[in-house]
């Protein structure tokens, strides 16, 4: 009997985790074992149940899609990496693959491409959605010569950035990270000196901008 590749589903939307599970279960050879709606839960699930695969949304509350991808693979980087994601744009791209991830997939065309990028990542291919065209790819490849604004940034200094921007207060902040406010502020206040950055209207700004939450 064929081993059949076991997946993890990370997604804020239950009804596109629901979508890619049936989905992904017509399919003889595939396992749902389990899924998360923010990448917090994603990384602590994924620990636990050991999948062949994720499937990782991007913008999610808390801990983003990304930086989730960074730790899952620093802790179990046998599991295989498919970014799920909005942009097309190089940055994302960039720094999906940079977190370790194995292949990006654009949302649009998840339910047509999905079972394609599935079988080419767990053959150990690098997967980009049919929708990213050449030029992204080539911004994708000039980008690689550069450096991000966010690689200048911790992770605890991501997740103070990311509540910050979702408009947390410093007091809100400190209780979910198990901090101090006053250290939550001075996080904040180094954050900004990194990006360059005057106020918090400069940092939703930022965020915006290299997708660590939507204007939808």
């Amino acid at each position: 009997m064929t081993n059949k590749t076991s997946i993890y589903i990370v997604d804020d939307h239950r009804i596109l985790r629901d979508g890619l599970r049936a989905l992904l279960e017509t399919r003889p050879d595939f396992r749902v074992v389990g899924e998360a709606d923010d990448g917090r839960a994603a990384v602590d699930g994924v620990l636990k149940k050991k999948p062949d695969l994720v499937l990782m949304d991007i913008t999610m509350p808390g801990l983003n899609g990304i930086d989730a991808a960074q730790l899952i693979h620093d802790q179990a980087p046998e599991t295989k990496i498919i970014i799920l994601s909005v942009h097309s744009d190089a940055e994302h791209i960039y720094r999906a693959f940079q977190a370790g991830a194995q292949g990006y997939l654009l949302k649009e065309s998840a339910g047509n491409d999905v079972i394609d990028a599935v079988r080419d990542v767990m053959a150990g291919k690098q997967y980009l959605s049919s929708k990213i065209t050449r030029a992204e790819v080539e911004d994708y490849t000039r980008l690689r010569q550069t450096r991000s604004p966010l690689e200048m940034l911790s992770l605890r200094e991501k997740e103070v950035l990311l509540s910050t921007v979702q408009g947390a207060t410093s007091a809100e902040i400190a209780i979910h990270l198990g901090l101090s406010p006053k250290t939550v502020e001075t996080y904040r206040s180094r954050i900004m000196t990194k990006l360059s950055v005057d106020d918090i209207t400069g940092l939703v700004r930022f965020a915006i901008k290299h997708g660590l939450i939507s204007v939808d």
